[in-house]
């Protein structure tokens, strides 16, 4: 008869954190909170939000159906709403249904629109996604909130480290604003190293950088 060691500490599974999804309380009837609800990727949490449909990390998401689009741009609801999520670092606007339907009609509702949403990316800096339904809306979702889990790695300036002393060199002046690898190869033409550039008075710049050297020289004196 085999005999098991009851003194042996058996192992706890390690449980992973499921990704948070924050939903305004006015969603809480829509099909997409039905769809959250049944995933088991992400936890989801009902409470009234001042600001945004969904709130995930530090995201704040606004969600729209075609009609819900078309009346709060008539009302002008939808202006007060993104003037209001410029309060979060990262924001987004979803669209939910075919948007290309209505744009491809020849009405002033279509023309105005377009420019609601030129206005909505450059104006108010924040991004569109076109979703086709709550069932991709929601999947949209869930993969934002999952992505939050990752580790956000540095990202890099340049491409490529050079290893060649001149290629450093080089690889610095053009860390400078408006400075490219032309003007970046006259200035060691003229002044070979990095010390004798850096220590360049502003009429001995003046002839390659132009306008440039003001700007130049105050990042360096910073």
């Amino acid at each position: 008869m085999p005999f098991h060691n009851i003194f042996k500490k058996s192992r706890k599974p390690i449980v992973k954190p499921l990704p948070l999804i924050v939903a305004d309380i006015y969603e809480k009837n829509s099909l997409v909170i039905a769809e959250l609800h049944h995933s088991t990727q992400i936890q989801l949490q009902i409470k009234p939000l001042k600001i945004a449909d969904y709130l995930i990390g530090q995201t704040a998401i606004e969600r729209k159906t075609i009609n819900d689009l078309i009346s709060s741009m008539i009302n002008k609801r939808l202006i007060q709403q993104l003037k209001h999520l410029q309060n979060y670092p990262q924001r987004l606007l979803i669209i939910e249904g075919n948007l290309q339907e209505v744009l491809k009609e020849d009405s002033n509702i279509s023309k105005a629109l377009r420019g609601l949403i030129l206005s909505i990316i450059h104006n108010f800096q924040t991004p569109i996604i076109q979703t086709s339904n709550h069932i991709d809306t929601a999947k949209y979702l869930i993969t934002l909130a999952k992505q939050q889990l990752k580790p956000q790695t540095p990202i890099s300036l340049h491409s490529r480290i050079p290893k060649t002393i001149k290629e450093q060199k080089q690889y610095i002046l053009e860390s400078f604003p408006n400075i490219g690898p032309k003007t970046a190869e006259k200035l060691l033409k003229k002044f070979k190293t990095l010390s004798n550039i850096f220590q360049a008075t502003e009429e001995e710049l003046e002839e390659i950088l132009k306008k440039k050297t003001g700007d130049f020289k105050k990042i360096i004196n910073r």
